[in-house]
């Protein structure tokens, strides 16, 4: 395979996957397969592929001999066997190649056209757990109501989902930036920014929440049920202004919410990775990853998981694949994460600065026990 040898106990590290999506269960062509790969809303039109990138090399070198084809075979090939096997085949061998013995879904984006977590459960042999998006909560709840009785309604359902929930997930990053004041909101803020939103969607806007005041009650209202939260930071699709996303915008909430022992996961965090590992490291509620860069960026992965790591806590680090739609992604991002971790750890063996006993703790702990003891998976 691609790369420096694993190192064993890296390659038999079991995994939890804390932030992934569901797959598609239908059979792609070769531009829906493509605009799977990418953050962009579709394939450019002007003469270029997907395949024609670190993703796409990597796809062909790594996500090949799954299939039962040699590494590098053309595009083209790819495509075709994927075809022949079917959807449910390829799903099944890529998801259950990881190692990964529990995934964290968020089901909130485009949930018609993915696996639900018990689909999932079933193809990949793993456990399968939800995590709730706050936004899709609020937008289920404002049709029903009031703004009054927002703010009640919404708290009533989330408690509701949190009973069968590990966490939370915010997407106020996509929608009003991560510059959030820190303080709660006022009870009468919140009904009128509901108000607000209730006004914008009988003028025939679509019921998209997107009003500060509201995502920060969203998230208080997360932290009173004690579940973790996590936040989208930096590399997204098209609909992000990136420059609004990068974590240090999150400091005032943070600061705010230490007390409250509720961890704060971030989530992606590319190309503000070290940023993100400075507020794990100041912040004793803070948590990050690196996922979906980490399946983005191919063989450069190892680079992004080596910054990330150079300050981070070893305790305050978990694995995610972000993958979304395509099966192939959760097999890279996983064998991508343990490319990095290898080559960070075998980096510190050969020059001594840490022992066998210590690489082997760090690659468990950043493999699944960390994930295990933030979302309370131990023993359940």
């Amino acid at each position: 395979m691609p790369g420096t040898p694993i190192l064993p106990f890296v390659a038999r590290t079991r995994l939890v996957d804390h932030h992934c999506h569901g797959v598609v269960t239908g059979d792609l062509g070769r531009i829906e397969f493509e605009q799977l790969l990418t953050e962009a809303d579709t394939v450019s039109s002007l003469g270029t592929t997907l395949f024609d990138s670190l993703i796409g090399l990597a796809v062909r070198a790594r996500c090949a001999p799954v299939l039962d084809l040699p590494p590098h075979v053309p595009a083209e090939v790819y495509l075709a066997r994927r075809a022949e096997l079917g959807a449910t085949e390829v799903n099944a061998r890529f998801l259950r190649a990881t190692g990964t013995t529990e995934f964290l879904l968020d089901g909130g984006f485009l949930p018609d056209t993915l696996t639900t977590t018990e689909q999932f459960a079933a193809l990949s042999g793993a456990r399968a757990r939800d995590i709730v998006r706050l936004e899709q909560v609020a937008e289920t709840v404002i049709g029903a109501t009031g703004a009054a009785g927002f703010a009640e309604a919404f708290t009533g359902e989330l408690a509701k989902r949190a009973t069968t929930a590990v966490g939370f997930k915010s997407i106020a990053a996509y929608r009003v930036g991560l510059d959030l004041a820190g303080e709660r909101p006022a009870d009468a803020e919140v009904t009128e920014a509901a108000g607000r939103w209730l006004a914008r969607i009988e003028a025939g806007e679509p019921v998209r929440l997107a009003d500060e005041v509201l995502h920060r009650f969203l998230i208080w209202t997360g932290i009173d049920l004690a579940l973790p939260i996590q936040f989208h930071v930096g590399f997204g699709d098209s609909d992000v202004d990136l420059h609004r996303c990068d974590p240090l915008l999150l400091t005032a909430l943070l600061r705010a919410t230490r007390s409250h022992g509720v961890p704060i996961m971030l989530l992606h965090n590319y190309p503000f990775h070290r940023n993100a590992a400075y507020l794990a490291q100041v912040f004793e509620h803070v948590f990050v990853d690196v996922g979906l860069a980490t399946h983005n960026a191919g063989h450069r992965a190892p680079a992004i998981i080596a910054e990330t790591m150079e300050i981070v806590p070893f305790g305050k680090l978990l694995f995610s694949t972000d993958a979304f739609g395509l099966a192939e992604l959760y097999h890279l991002g996983t064998a991508l994460f343990r490319q990095g971790l290898s080559d960070f750890l075998y980096a510190g063996l050969t020059s001594d600065v840490l022992s066998e006993v210590d690489a082997h703790r760090i690659a468990a702990l950043v493999g699944h026990r960390n994930a295990e003891r933030v979302y309370g998976l131990e023993g359940t």
